[in-house]
């Protein structure tokens, strides 16, 4: 069995802990182990924090307003998908392995999130589509409690 969602969301502060809550009470019925579950959760929380952050301005048209996250638990892997339609990342700007970038320093209050979510999950790939937003994808290996609903040992 597989278990996927995908929420349309606008770009408010508020919808970052809706979209975390749906990810941990799906993971948590599906019987996921809890320390897989958190790790994913914070990924999911700094990925969606960026989309409302930078992912469009709120004076423009209808659709930079909002942003898309979609969640898949298949088999052994959860894959997490968070999109936007804003103006993509600045050249050079994605903080991922062989993206350029320096980590943001000790003392900045922002910028570690692309960084925290590589260091979360096994596998991220960001996708710039400058002018027509960002997409952040990732995914982990699942560990399962036992008696899971979706246990696929």
């Amino acid at each position: 069995m597989s278990i996927w969602w995908s929420l349309h969301l606008r770009r408010e502060a508020a919808s970052v802990p809706l979209a975390r809550r749906l990810l941990l009470g799906t993971m948590e019925t599906a019987g996921v182990d809890p320390d897989i579950s958190y790790d994913l959760s914070v990924a999911l929380t700094e990925a969606c924090a960026n989309a409302v952050e930078h992912g469009g301005c709120r004076d423009t048209d209808e659709a930079s307003r909002d942003y898309r996250v979609t969640a898949y638990l298949d088999g052994e892997k959860c894959r997490i998908e968070v999109a936007d339609s804003g103006p993509g990342f600045p050249v050079g700007g994605a903080t991922l392995r062989g993206h350029s970038a320096a980590p943001a320093p000790d003392h900045a209050e922002s910028g570690r999130g692309l960084c925290l979510i590589e260091q979360l999950a096994d596998h991220v790939h960001v996708r710039n589509r400058p002018g027509r937003g960002a997409v952040v994808s990732f995914d982990k290996i699942l560990k399962w409690r036992e008696g899971a609903l979706l246990d696929v040992s």
